[in-house]
């Protein structure tokens, strides 16, 4: 597709396919724009492949040439409307010093978790130069994405974790089922968890503008545990740390906008406020009925999501009918409304491939159909 004309306020890169940041801005697309979280990721052959060459996760995700050839893998396999850096979401507490490792079969697991008056003390916004393994991934892919011209194939969204889900690993030191460590320090000592945060969103804040100085043309904050609070805690601890990333955000760089993505999951039940945060599209996980996010949020952000990424365990046709009720729920994009077609949460490393060329066809094709096109 031809990169269609902005209005004379909101400048777009020069890109191939500038739909997602279209979508994201609330302007018109000739159809819905879709990606996927985790969309380099384990249910790739290739990704293994090359996560096997790499050794580790980690050797994966700190060697930039590795990182983008990762990044473009699902690109060249489907039709999709953004990359997305690879990384992870704890790349900032590791440059904090607390020693972030992946064990096989395990998650991310911290050696120096934060759980005491002096740990919380000696935490600061990192060096960014510790990160540059991250920026020059960013700088690598949008070479790797630009042709002759300078003309880019697809926008390439950065992120970060949010500075509440930072702070839950951080504590806790791993995963968690229960979130006691970090439940009990932010009702216990909230004086700490507070300055955790304020670390945490600053960090985020610099991480994220030093992406988009590197090439970045979209950013997402993944708050991955905000739905974890009771209502009042998540306004207190996790939305107003995500509101000061926010504030900080570069909203254009070089003349050209940056959209500005959130997605908490189990979030649904704050919708309003998230919409609310400053940002300018609000993900959504697939508990959350599409039509009445629209009618709650108006014309004030984009939404994206919202399949639930089991869907693409049942056989071709009924994800087919599945994503078509996804796009139904939503409807025809109308003025200053924007829809970004993606999955409530990650892809399942266990997803069959060919289910997501079903996914990404339909999304396509029947928005365009709903479009007149």
């Amino acid at each position: 597709m031809t990169a269609a004309t902005a209005p004379s306020d909101i400048a777009l890169p020069p890109l191939a396919n500038d739909r997602f940041l279209r979508a994201c801005l609330r302007l018109p697309t000739d159809c819905t724009p879709v990606w996927l979280m985790r969309q380099a990721g384990r249910y790739l052959p290739e990704y293994r492949a090359t996560r096997d060459k790499a050794g580790s996760f980690m050797g994966l995700a700190t060697n930039p040439e590795l990182a983008c050839e990762v990044t473009l893998q699902p690109l060249d396999r489907y039709a999709l409307d953004a990359a997305i850096l690879f990384s992870d979401i704890l790349t900032v507490p590791d440059a904090m010093g607390l020693g972030l490792s992946f064990a096989t079969g395990e998650g991310p697991r911290f050696a120096h978790p934060v759980r005491d008056e002096a740990a919380v003390e000696k935490l600061a916004v990192p060096d960014m130069d510790k990160l540059r393994y991250v920026f020059d991934a960013v700088s690598t892919i949008r070479k790797a994405l630009s042709d002759d011209q300078g003309v880019g194939r697809v926008p390439l969204i950065g992120f970060s974790g949010s500075p509440w889900t930072l702070a839950c690993y951080m504590v806790e030191g791993a995963g968690s089922d229960d979130y006691r460590l970090v439940k009990t320090m932010m009702y216990q000592r909230p004086d700490l968890m507070h300055r955790i945060l304020q670390v945490n969103a600053d960090a985020v804040a610099r991480y994220l503008n030093t992406q988009i100085e590197a090439g970045a043309q979209a950013v997402m904050v993944f708050d991955s545990w905000g739905g974890v609070l009771a209502d009042g805690a998540f306004q207190q601890f996790s939305l107003a740390y995500t509101k000061r990333v926010l504030s900080q955000l570069r909203k254009t760089h070089e003349g050209l906008r940056i959209p500005h993505i959130v997605f908490t999951k189990g979030g649904g039940i704050w919708l309003d406020e998230i919409a609310d945060s400053g940002c300018d599209v609000v993900g959504l996980d697939w508990t959350m009925n599409l039509g009445k996010a629209r009618a709650m949020v108006g014309d004030r952000v984009a939404l994206q999501g919202n399949l639930d990424p089991n869907v693409l365990f049942a056989q071709p046709d009924q994800v087919c009918a599945e994503v078509i009720k996804t796009l139904d729920s939503f409807g025809k994009p109308g003025p200053h409304t924007g829809h970004v077609f993606n999955l409530g949460h990650g892809i399942s490393q266990f997803t069959p491939a060919e289910n997501v060329s079903v996914l990404v066809d339909t999304v396509h094709t029947y928005s365009r159909q709903q479009r007149g096109g």
